[in-house]
This record gives structure tokens, C-alpha cells and sequence, in this order.
């Protein structure tokens, strides 16, 4: 068991569901990083301007990048250019239902909203749930131009109701649905509309891409007026708030756990590495955390961990260090590693023959690495020999997690930044049941052993990479 007491675990439980209830959105669970890493004396940089003279030894430092990704790092006392670079890589975004450029609908006398399915989603799971909207919204400043501003609605002002049983008597044995026509959301009736707002909500007249009063309700939560409002980019979601349940309270209840729970994790770990005001003194590392939106729909966007941001982000450190050399990023890139934490399968009580017989994750019992032969997730016996030392020799439990050979096997950023790169990788997460449900169930227990698991990581991986030798 862990050596963290059960007052630190149900902590760190009730701090990620305060964390979810605060990030409805990728952008939002940004904005909550950055204002946690602030707090913890970080420097904010901008990937606009020279970093050249800027980071320091013993400095903290991040950047965001689209507002929806964040790169977050601590440079050791120690560090000198060329050598590594100890990394926990997540993502910050789930599947979850967006509005479309031109979401206005209507029929049989509602007022609808048009949506686009991002992600693999279990989408019968977003029937008859209390939703609403959050996201980015792009409002004109009063002085020709434009600044991003984040919204949450948190009234729920959209459902997308079920077909009753008696007009589908097989419902209960094959729901299926129409992802385009049945799981369009509805907003409001045309008749109380009429009688508000969107006077045009019926006619055949040249109507707008959003209706009005969807348009209202978002400029009066920002403060602004409708004609502000140039562009943006909503997302759907719960509005029932994540909880921490089960009857010894070891449960937590949620949405967008995944992947929600390792970007917490992630964030708070790299802060508690850096408790102590000598904590960076003797390190000669690079400590960073960083969090990709777009995962869910392969990770190939400017922000997603496809990208060039990791490596620009490795590269600008390197560069702006005194002492660099034209090999230095190289050097660094063989003395790094790189934790991928993603939620993996907790093994489910009524479907316990979808996992592999020696591989079944449960919860509250720590975190599970990874493996898959064909390289699905990176993890290889070197990479895993180094986290379970770790693990090890600070109480934290570890599980592994393969999957039968007649199933498919899913991924993650982890070989994708590791072929990139180079890294040295290994694959974990938190066990999760109902994963891409809209209501997604974890340990309350393993996300203060994550945490744990980060945080030894940070302080000790630079001391322990000396005593290994492969290549």
C-alpha cells in the first residue's frame, strides 16, 4: 500500500474533482494549470519571444500554446546543456460532442443545436443528461481587434431525450441510433422563443448560423454584446458535477477523467517535486510536464502531441542555456525519458472476460504500466525497470495491463513522441471503468499514488538513470 495517509490520498481525490468541475474544456483546464503553476512562482514565457538570458538555473518556467496545450518545466541547479530531461506527457482533451459553424436547427417545434462528434465517444451514454455549453469564444476588443475569452454556462440548457420504450420496444436489447439525426440536442421550444428573442426562430427568412437566444445567453455570461462575439468554439458537457462516491468513499465519479486524471496528476506532481527551497539545488535535469489537447482524434494539430511542440519546446531549453553545443539537443534527447500517462482499463465485475487473465487492473490498487508487443503503447523492460524502482522504494503499488490477443489494442502519445524523438518511454495510467462514458468511474486512492509516483519521479530519476546500463 502506499505510504501516503488516508487524509493525503481523499485529498488529492477531492482536489481533482475540484480540478474536473473547473475544466468543462481542454481550454479551461489550461487556463486552471496555468493559474496553479503561477501560484507555484512559475514564469510564464511566450513562444513568440527570445527565451535567450531567460531561463536560469533553479528557474520555473511554462508556456501555453492555442490555449488548450501547456508546457510546464523546472531547470536543476545542476543543469548544464546536453543533459536530460525528465518528462510526464498527458492530455488535456475528451470526447465530447461540438457545436457546428452553423449549429442552428429546428423541428416539430423545438429550437435544436447542431453537433460534431469529436472523438470515440460512447454516445448512447449522452442521452437524458443536463447539458450545457463551454469553450473559447473569440469577442472583438473595441480596439479593431481580438482577444479569446472562456465561457462555461453552467445552467443546464440542453438535453438530448431518449425515444420512449413504447414508440421501440427493442431498446432494451439493441439501442442504436443515428449519430447525425438522433443525437441532435434540443435548446428551447419555437413557441417560448417566439415570444422572447429569436423573433425569426420559425420563419423562412435568411437566419443566422446560431439561434439568437443561444447567442444572448453566451454574450450575457461574457458581458459583452451579441454583435462582440466574432467566433467560437463550444463543446457540450455534464453539468452534473463530479463526486466522490462508493460506499467508503473510494470512488470518484466523473467526466473527462479521461484524460483529466493524468494532467491533474501530472501538474500537481511537478509542483510538489519542487517543495523545498533547495528542491532544484542538485538536480541535473530538466523536470517538465507537458499536456496535448487532440488526442482523442490522433494528435495531428499544431497543438497535439503530432506536433513539433515537445521537440521546439527541448530544443528552445537547450538553446537558451550557457554552454550549448551543436550536439547538445541530441545528448539531451539519450539522457532523457519520458513517462506517457494515459487511463487504462480497470477490470469491470460484470465483463471481467474482456481482460486478459493475468492482466487485470483494479482500482485503488495504483497505477498499471502498459505494454502491448506491437507497440501500441512504448513501454520496453528498460523504461519499466526504472519506474518500478521508483515505485518500489516509495511504497507506491504498481499493476501491469496487457490486452488479450483478440482484442484491439488502443494507443496513446507514447509511441508517437517516442519514435519522434528518440525518448526512452514507458506507458502507465490510472485504472478507469465506463472510459469515453460521459460518466467515468476511477479510484479516489490512485490519484494521490500517481501523484506520489510523479513526484519521486521528478526528484529522483536524474541519481538513479547513472546506475543504468544499456547502450
Amino acid at each position: 500500500m502506499s505510504s501516503l495517509s488516508k487524509a493525503q490520498l481523499h485529498r488529492q481525490a477531492e482536489h481533482l474533482v475540484d480540478f474536473v468541475n473547473k475544466s468543462p474544456s481542454p481550454f479551461h483546464a489550461i487556463d486552471v494549470c496555468r493559474k496553479w503553476l503561477c501560484g507555484a512562482n512559475f514564469t510564464e514565457l511566450k513562444e513568440k519571444q527570445s527565451w535567450c538570458g531567460v531561463i536560469k538555473p533553479n528557474g520555473r518556467y511554462f508556456f501555453t500554446r492555442n490555449g488548450s496545450s501547456i508546457v510546464a518545466f523546472a531547470v536543476g541547479g545542476k543543469f548544464r546543456p546536453g543533459n536530460g530531461t525528465s518528462i510526464v506527457a498527458a492530455h488535456s482533451d475528451s470526447p465530447c460532442l461540438k457545436l457546428k459553424p452553423v449549429s442552428r436547427k429546428s423541428g416539430s417545434g423545438f429550437l435544436q443545436v447542431g453537433v460534431q462528434l469529436y472523438g470515440g465517444g460512447l454516445w448512447h451514454t449522452w442521452f437524458d443528461r443536463d447539458l450545457s455549453v463551454a469553450g473559447r469564444v473569440m469577442v472583438r476588443d473595441g480596439a479593431g481587434g481580438y482577444s479569446g475569452r472562456l465561457v462555461a454556462i453552467e445552467e443546464p440548457i440542453m438535453r438530448i431525450p431518449s425515444l420512449a420504450i413504447h414508440m421501440d420496444r427493442t431498446a432494451n436489447e439493441a439501442f442504436k441510433f443515428n449519430k447525425e439525426t438522433h443525437l441532435t440536442p434540443i435548446l428551447a421550444t419555437v413557441s417560448k422563443a417566439l415570444n422572447g428573442t429569436d423573433s425569426n426562430a420559425g420563419s423562412d427568412m435568411e437566419k443566422p448560423a446560431h439561434h439568437a437566444v443561444l447567442l444572448e445567453r453566451i454574450a450575457k455570461q461574457l458581458d459583452v454584446s451579441v454583435g462582440d462575439i466574432s467566433d467560437f468554439e463550444l463543446c457540450l458537457y455534464d453539468t452534473q458535477k463530479a463526486a466522490i462516491g462508493g460506499l467508503l468513499n473510494e470512488l470518484i465519479y466523473a467526466a473527462r477523467l479521461d484524460n483529466l486524471n493524468s494532467s491533474y496528476c501530472a501538474i500537481e506532481g511537478l509542483i510538489n517535486s519542487l517543495n523545498g527551497e533547495h528542491a532544484l539545488e542538485d538536480d541535473s535535469h530538466v523536470r517538465l510536464v507537458t499536456l496535448f489537447d487532440n488526442e482523442e482524434v490522433g494528435s495531428t494539430s499544431a497543438y497535439g502531441a503530432n506536433s513539433a511542440l515537445l521537440e521546439s519546446a527541448l530544443r528552445r531549453i537547450q538553446a537558451s542555456c550557457d554552454g550549448v553545443n551543436l550536439t547538445s539537443f541530441e545528448e539531451s534527447i539519450a539522457n532523457s525519458y519520458m513517462i506517457s500517462s494515459d487511463v487504462t482499463h480497470a477490470v469491470h465485475p460484470n465483463y471481467s472476460e474482456k481482460h486478459e487473465e493475468n492482466h487485470r487492473p483494479e482500482l485503488q490498487k495504483g497505477p498499471a504500466i502498459k505494454t502491448n508487443a506491437n507497440q501500441r503503447y512504448a513501454t520496453t523492460s528498460v523504461t519499466s525497470t526504472i519506474l518500478k524502482d521508483i515505485a518500489k522504494r516509495n511504497g507506491i503499488p504498481m499493476q501491469e495491463f496487457v490486452v488479450r490477443n483478440d482484442s484491439s489494442c488502443g494507443s496513446t502519445i507514447g509511441p508517437m513522441l517516442s519514435a519522434q524523438l528518440g525518448l526512452r518511454t514507458v506507458d502507465i495510467g490510472n485504472p478507469l471503468l465506463a472510459m469515453h462514458s460521459i460518466r467515468e468511474v476511477c479510484g479516489a486512492d490512485d490519484v494521490g499514488m500517481l501523484v506520489k509516483l510523479f513526484e519521486h519521479f521528478f526528484s529522483e530519476f536524474a541519481a538513479l538513470d547513472a546506475k543504468i546500463n544499456v547502450d
